[in-house]
């Protein structure tokens, strides 16, 4: 990587793709690196990824605000323990502009093509508009970013209105309307009590119940955000926090240390629902954790009201604007709001990068996907991936694996800079190896012995979304650059 300065401005450094969380991140810690020839590549007219797209009624986050920031920009005024989906936006704004990081951004700029040229150690990048020429890529997608839509027969002919959460129709009124529910996840369960005492009828199609636990989400207090503006109890807070969630993770690697929680889980549910058959079909029959754990205090609530029925089943077919459930149970329905989820095991990002031949990142990943560290691939040379393959943690802030990532990807850009390389790409054999070893220790997963179909399995069974260590663990094996696992070129 050659000094800045000599650069032609048409060859980038680095070109980011994604201006979320990970791709803003990235940015800020590029400048700290003193890498000021960078683009990111932005398919919006905004920044903010997840928290830009998902503004459905009550959308907020799962995780403690205190954690769910950079360690580096914390914020000690979040109004809640659990922060709010417009609160975290303004977050990331706010951040980005502190930085000084949207002069960076192109809006506007969704990424066709991204492929690597072998002759001159270039990546070359397409959109819309132009294309782009740079040393290094860095693939920031994130995990929620494209939403399922199901093949439900009949559903382009559903004679009333229908969206997926992810992309909620603020201009449509809910108000009096048969409304149904497809899905049952970590944004039904937040949106349903939102707009249940609105609707004129609520149905729930839900094919897994949910373990759910209570949700300790309260108002933070003034005196509790001017004590948080020091930055040692700030930082206290924080590492409490992890701590708390690290120990939960311990029992993601050892399931029968979840019995406990499931106790929680189940107490939560009788307490919530006095309705013994409404109460047995929203009991989960797998082991806590093997999916997304979730946390409420007001679904359970929700689907107790006289004007809520949930079917315990899949959404098999539509009929005009009848539901016809798995169980052949009906419903007619004005409005159709799809909580199915996103493309988790197969990243849309996938299918735009390329190596030299031409061949997808996609077809290289067409048994399942997998990366070394969750960052880098064989194959693509000066490429990196944030939340790659392998990388779900499940139980704490996805700011942690963000950063353990920027800092392994940080220190290998700082490494070709240093050594004058022009090209890096990890070794076959080591790749293999350490997938040998991911799968082999996820064997005791929950995820793998939990008893459930998760976006942690692909459609073949494979868990390539699952971390089977700890986020210490994780941190460790990202904090530094390992060039001797890597075959490497100088420029010439």
């Amino acid at each position: 990587m050659e000094n800045n300065k000599t650069n032609s401005p048409t060859i980038y450094d680095v070109l980011i793709v994604g201006a979320g969380i990970s791709g803003i991140g990235a940015g800020i810690r590029l400048l700290e690196s003193r890498f000021s020839n960078f683009v990111i590549l932005e398919k919006a007219g905004d920044l903010g990824g997840t928290w830009r797209d998902n503004t459905y009624p009550g959308c907020e986050c799962d995780i403690p605000s205190a954690l769910y920031s950079f360690s580096f920009a914390q914020k000690p005024d979040w109004s809640r323990v659990f922060a709010g989906q417009s609160e975290i936006l303004d977050y990331i704004r706010s951040t980005a502009t502190e930085f000084g990081i949207e002069d960076y951004i192109r809006y506007h700029h969704p990424v066709k093509s991204a492929q690597w040229n072998e002759a001159d150690h270039l990546w070359y990048v397409k959109t819309d508009q132009q294309e782009f020429r740079a040393r290094a890529v860095i693939a920031c997608g994130g995990y929620l970013h494209e939403p399922i839509i199901p093949n439900i027969p009949g559903l382009e002919q559903f004679s009333g209105h229908w969206f997926h959460s992810s992309r909620w129709d603020h201009a449509y009124d809910l108000t009096g309307k048969r409304v149904a529910v497809v899905g049952t996840g970590a944004s039904a369960i937040q949106f349903i009590p939102e707009i249940q005492p609105q609707v004129e009828s609520l149905t729930v199609f839900q094919r897994t119940p949910q373990w759910i636990l209570p949700k300790p989400n309260y108002t933070v207090s003034s005196v509790e955000k001017k004590l948080f503006k020091q930055k040692s109890i700030l930082n206290s807070w924080r590492k409490s926090i992890f701590g708390s969630l690290e120990s939960f993770g311990i029992g993601f690697r050892h399931p029968k240390l979840l019995k406990q929680f499931e106790k929680i889980g189940r107490l939560h549910l009788r307490m919530s629902v006095k309705d013994s058959e409404l109460r047995d079909k929203l009991t989960p029959d797998y082991t806590l954790g093997c999916k997304r754990t979730l946390l409420s205090n007001d679904y359970y609530p929700a689907v107790s009201q006289p004007n809520v029925t949930l079917h315990a089943t899949g959404l098999k077919s539509v009929s005009g604007n009848t539901l016809i459930g798995q169980d052949g149970s009906e419903a007619e329905v004005d409005v159709l709001i799809l909580g199915t989820g996103f493309y988790v095991t197969e990243p849309p990002i996938a299918e735009k990068i390329r190596d030299d031949q031409g061949r997808t990142l996609a077809e290289h990943w067409h048994t399942h996907m997998q990366a070394y560290r969750g960052t880098t691939i064989n194959g693509f040379p000066n490429a990196f991936m944030v939340l790659g393959p392998n990388l779900g943690i499940g139980h704490n802030s996805a700011f942690i694996v963000i950063e353990a990532q920027l800092n392994y990807i940080m220190d290998a850009l700082i490494t070709m800079r240093a050594q004058n390389l022009s090209r890096i790409e990890v070794k076959p054999d080591v790749q293999e190896a350490y997938n040998v070893r991911v799968q082999k220790a996820l064997q005791g997963t929950v995820w793998n012995t939990g008893g459930c179909s998760s976006y942690y399995l692909d459609k073949s069974g494979f868990n390539s979304v699952g971390f089977p260590w700890s986020t210490l663990k994780m941190q460790s094996l990202l904090s530094q650059f390992d060039p001797e696992n890597y075959a490497t070129a100088h420029n010439s």
